[in-house]
């Protein structure tokens, strides 16, 4: 139990350091590759955004990278590319999971945070992650990303009118 607590504050540390060192830079190219980060007891519907990111953004499958976490490894869902628990995070940020290291060593143009929980895990990846664009439904912490959409994860119709909106003013599809 004890060690629990020091292994979620030295992730938490981790944490801090990363976005305190992120470095914003939003290129003016367009999407190529677009990671989704989910959380699945909040969305289950994996078709609705990659049916969205390829027929509405023009991002090719094989540029499209998913990964979700499930707070219980018995509830995983085969469907995702990836999945991830809590037992996938050693202590300082470390990773356990090579999915999980996979997934932030790879360069996105476009990381989606489609979740509303305030999971540590969830954070550290978003933080980890290196994207062009860090697009998020929450606002607990605005240092992780550069555009906020605030809307339900149900509410994928708004979501997804909304993100079209600003990655055209963005110039970016």
């Amino acid at each position: 139990m004890f060690l629990k607590v020091f292994k979620e504050k030295s992730n938490q540390k981790f944490i801090e350091s990363a976005l305190s060192h992120r470095k914003v830079d939003v290129n003016k190219g367009k999407i190529d590759s677009v990671g989704v980060l989910l959380n699945n007891s909040e969305f289950s519907d994996y078709s609705k955004i990659e049916t969205f990111l390829q027929k509405e953004i023009g991002v090719k499958p094989n540029r499209c990278s998913f990964i979700t976490f499930s707070e219980d490894w018995q509830n995983n869902i085969s469907q995702w590319n990836a999945t991830f628990t809590s037992k996938d995070f050693g202590w300082k940020g470390s990773l356990k999971n090579q999915d999980l290291i996979d997934f932030t060593k790879s360069k996105f143009d476009v990381l989606i945070c489609y979740f509303l929980a305030n999971h540590n895990e969830l954070k550290q990846i978003a933080a980890m992650t290196q994207a062009n664009l860090k697009v998020g439904l929450s606002n607990e912490d605005e240092r992780v990303y550069d555009l906020i959409i605030e809307v339900a994860p149900k509410e994928f119709s708004i979501f997804k009118t909304e993100l079209k909106k600003y990655l055209t003013i963005l110039n970016k599809i």
